[in-house]
């Protein structure tokens, strides 16, 4: 069986479902990133983010901190 967790985003707090077990039908699949993307991301972040937050940091969008 596959594995999937429940996740909060370390950037915006907001849960997801991660499905490492069957990432290519995970979330964060759908975002293709180039590696200096990728790197940014892990560099700043321990964790998975979801979706949005993918999709903000592949945009370029900038996180308000609180």
């Amino acid at each position: 069986m596959p594995q999937h967790e429940t996740k909060s985003c370390p950037r915006c707090n907001n849960f997801f479902e991660c499905k490492v077990g069957s990432i290519g039908l995970c979330q964060c699949s759908s975002i293709a990133l180039t590696i200096e993307e990728r790197s940014l991301i892990e560099s700043k972040y321990q964790d998975c983010l979801c979706v949005n937050c993918l999709r903000d940091m592949k945009s370029g969008a900038r996180h308000v901190e609180e």
